[in-house]
C-alpha cells in the first residue's frame, strides 16, 4: 500500500515539478501550505536523529500527524535522498511495516572554529561523525575586511576540497568571540560592517546557510550533546582562551538570557586594580586569569630579569604568544608553570563566585589553557575549595574537557545543524 502511494506521488512530481527540501530552505518560505510542509519535514528529520529508524505509523503517533500525510512526506524526503526505506521490521506478527530513517551520507554540516591566529574547519555528516577537518589554518582575527575576506576565502576553500557536493551541505556553523546574536545574526565585537547581518553577509558570499555563535556557547554545546556530560542536566563549560568565556546548561538547555549573551564570565569585576580590560573597564576577571593576562605576566617577569627557556629564542619579549608559554611549561619551565598556577588560583576565584550561584552539578574546564591539564586545575581546585561554600562545592564535579580541540569543530556543526531542524 506505501510503495503504491509513492509511486503515485512520484506520477505526480512528474508532472508538477516541485522543489527540493534544499531548494526550499533556501528560499526561506515564511507562509502558506509549502511552508507548512517544510517545518513538518524538519520534524520527520529532527526524529530521526534523535531517535533513530522507525515506521511510518509510529511517526505519525509520535508527532501528530496523519499517517497520508507522513507517507507523503516521508516520499518526497526519499525523493530527495534524504530518507532511506530500510525495509520490513525484524519483530510483530502478521503483515510487518517498513522501517524509515536518514540516507547516510545524505546531509553534511560545515563548523567553523575560529580562533585568534587560526581556524578549525570540520565537516560532519548528519548523525554527527566528523569526516573531515582542518585543524590549525593560520589565519590572524583582525576586525577588517580584510580578514572577513579572507575567512569567507578559507571556508569556500575547505568546501571546494571535500568529496561531498556542496548542494548537501544543510549549513555552516561559525564560532566568533565577542557579542553574539545568534537569533539576529549579528556580531557586534568582529566584523559589523554593513547593515545586514553577518550570517547573512557570509551566506550570500558562499551561498549555504549560515549561522553564527559565540565561540564560547558553540564548544560548550559540542561538548555537553558529544563530550563528558553523561547524565548531567545542570553545567557550566568554562571556555580557558585568550579570554574566558562561559556555556551555561541549565535542565539540559543551553541558557542563552534575554539578549543571548550570557555567559561573559570574563567580564565580572573581580579585581580592585587599574588594568584596562578589553571591554574597556578595569577589574575584569580576564584582567589576572585569562590567557592575555599570563602572556602579560610572563613577558613583565622576562623583563624584570627572570629565566625561561624559551627567553633565548625571542629578541624581543613583546613576540611571545600565549602558545609558546604553554610549550615552556610542557617543557616543564618553571617560570611558566608559576604563572599558570597564580592564573588558576585566581580562576578559581571567579570559579567559586559561579559554584556558589549555580551549584551546577559539573563544571567542565576547556580551551588551550586547559591543555595544561593540573598544571591549571589543581590551583583552582584548591581556589574554589577555599572561596565557594563547602556544602555547595561539595556536589560540583570538576573535569577537564574530553574533546579538546575538537570541541570548537563539532559544536559549530552540531548547532548549524539542530539549529536548521528547529532541535533548539
Amino acid at each position: 500500500m506505501v510503495s503504491s502511494i509513492f509511486r503515485l506521488l512520484q506520477t505526480i512530481n512528474m508532472n508538477n515539478k516541485r522543489h527540493t527540501f534544499f531548494e526550499e530552505l533556501r528560499n526561506d518560505i515564511t507562509s502558506g501550505v509549502a511552508y507548512k510542509n517544510l517545518l513538518l519535514k524538519k520534524q520527520i528529520l529532527a526524529f530521526f536523529v534523535g531517535h533513530g529508524n522507525t515506521t511510518i505509523t509510529d511517526l505519525s503517533r509520535e508527532l501528530n500527524i496523519s499517517v497520508p500525510k507522513v507517507t507523503e512526506l516521508i516520499g518526497e524526503l526519499i525523493e530527495d535522498g534524504l530518507v532511506k526505506d530500510y525495509g520490513k521490521t525484524e519483530v510483530g506478527v502478521g503483515r510487518r511495516p517498513n522501517l524509515y530513517g536518514l540516507e547516510p551520507d545524505s546531509i553534511f554540516c560545515v563548523g567553523v572554529d575560529i580562533k585568534r591566529y587560526h581556524v578549525n574547519i570540520g565537516l560532519s555528516d548528519f548523525k554527527n561523525n566528523l569526516l573531515k577537518k582542518e585543524e590549525k589554518i593560520p589565519y590572524k582575527l583582525e576586525n577588517t575586511l580584510e580578514a572577513l575576506n579572507e575567512l569567507c576565502a578559507l571556508i569556500e576553500n575547505f568546501i571546494r576540497k571535500c568529496t561531498q557536493p556542496k548542494n548537501r551541505i544543510l549549513g555552516i556553523g561559525i564560532n566568533l568571540s565577542g557579542r553574539i546574536n545568534f537569533r539576529t545574526g549579528y556580531s557586534y565585537s568582529y566584523f559589523n560592517f554593513h547593515e545586514d547581518p553577518l550570517s547573512r553577509i557570509i551566506e550570500n558570499r558562499i551561498g549555504i546557510n549560515t549561522l553564527i555563535e559565540n565561540d564560547s556557547r558553540a564548544v560548550a554545546y559540542g561538548e555537553f550533546n558529544s563530550g563528558i556530560i553523561t547524565s548531567e542536566k545542570n553545567a557550566l563549560y568554562i571556555y580557558l582562551e585568550h579570554g574566558i568565556g562561559m556555556g551555561i546548561m541549565i535542565n539540559g538547555q543551553i541558557y542563552y538570557g534575554k539578549s543571548g549573551f550570557a555567559g561573559d564570565v570574563g567580564h565580572i569585576p573581580v579585581f580592585n586594580n587599574e588594568i584596562l580590560c578589553h571591554c574597556g573597564k578595569k577589574g575584569c576577571l580576564e584582567t589576572e586569569a585569562s590567557g592575555y593576562a599570563l602572556t602579560r605576566m610572563f613577558i613583565q617577569r622576562l623583563q624584570q630579569g627572570a629565566s625561561s627557556i624559551i627567553a633565548r629564542k625571542f629578541k624581543n619579549f613583546e613576540d611571545i604568544q600565549l602558545e609558546d608559554i604553554l610549550d615552556a611549561a610542557a617543557m616543564e619551565d618553571t617560570l611558566a608553570i608559576e604563572l599558570i598556577a597564580e592564573i588558576g588560583e585566581k580562576l578559581g576565584r571567579g570559579l567559586a563566585i559561579l559554584i556558589n550561584l549555580f551549584n551546577p552539578e559539573l563544571v567542565i574546564l576547556g580551551g588551550i589553557l586547559a591543555s595544561t591539564r593540573d598544571y591549571i586545575k589543581l590551583p583552582i581546585r584548591s581556589a574554589i575549595n577555599k572561596y565557594s561554600l563547602t556544602l555547595v562545592n561539595n556536589d560540583t564535579q570538576l573535569k577537564m574537557s574530553l574533546l579538546g580541540e575538537q570541541a570548537g569543530i563539532i559544536g559549530a556543526c552540531l548547532m548549524a545543524r539542530d539549529r536548521l531542524l528547529a532541535l533548539i
